[in-house]
């Protein structure tokens, strides 16, 4: 029992750290033998078990439905990016139009979820490509950011799967992003630091040099209110 105590608070240290582990997201072989209806079933039966374990009342007419909504909100919302089959189609084009420069996708929402206290991750992606000879639609960029954040996450595996994904989409290295996020673990427990975020970045091919590196952030920070 005393090693257990001692193993599971080295555990807990290094999510309080925020450790990053594998680039691919931990997955078992089994992952998907289940169906999605059968694992809301099987996750409400332990957030039902939590409740109670927790001393809520769960006859209560305001907890009764909790237990259900929860297992639907992770396996069919928050988390429904783990699922490949969920990934979008991401339909490339030729570049007829040769257009030659960097494509900017900025101030992408962004919703995750830290995958060491399963709190939210909340803000901005920005994405920027070199086109190859390839283009991909505008909203797909953001539908690849929505489905790699719909996970368990941490940021940096977060900014290299959106980069990695969006490099063999369009068969280039050419592809940057920039996260810049709210990590509710660290601004409501913990140190509760609610003034702080997150920032990180990934840059590929021609984005390595400083120059390019230097035009993406000026984009980046250029303002986009058009009201002003």
């Amino acid at each position: 029992m005393k090693i257990e105590k001692i193993l599971l608070d080295q555990e807990d240290e290094l999510g309080n750290d925020h450790i990053a582990g594998s680039r691919e997201t931990p997955l078992r072989d089994d992952a998907f033998e289940k169906s999605d209806d059968d694992k809301v079933l099987l996750i409400t039966e332990k957030v039902n078990d939590i409740l109670k374990i927790l001393g809520m009342d769960l006859t209560d007419d305001s907890l009764k439905g909790t237990p259900n909504r929860v297992a639907k909100m992770f396996v069919k919302e928050i988390f429904g990016g783990l699922n490949p089959a969920k990934k979008p189609r991401a339909s490339t084009f030729s570049n007829k139009y040769g257009y030659g420069e960097m494509l900017v996708e900025k101030n992408i929402n962004l919703y995750s979820t830290c995958e060491h206290h399963l709190l939210p991750i909340v803000g901005k992606a920005h994405v920027a490509y070199v086109s190859n000879g390839t283009v991909v639609g505008l909203s797909k960029i953001n539908r690849i950011v929505d489905f790699f954040a719909k996970r368990p996450q941490v940021q940096e595996r977060l900014t290299l799967q959106i980069v990695e994904e969006l490099q063999n989409i369009l068969n280039t290295d050419n592809v940057a992003c920039i996260i810049d996020a709210k990590h509710l673990c660290v601004n409501s427990r913990g140190i509760s630091d609610t003034g702080s975020s997150t920032i990180t970045s990934e840059f590929g091919g021609v984005f390595k040099s400083p120059t390019k590196k230097q035009e993406f952030l000026e984009y980046v920070q250029l303002s986009t209110d058009f009201n002003e």
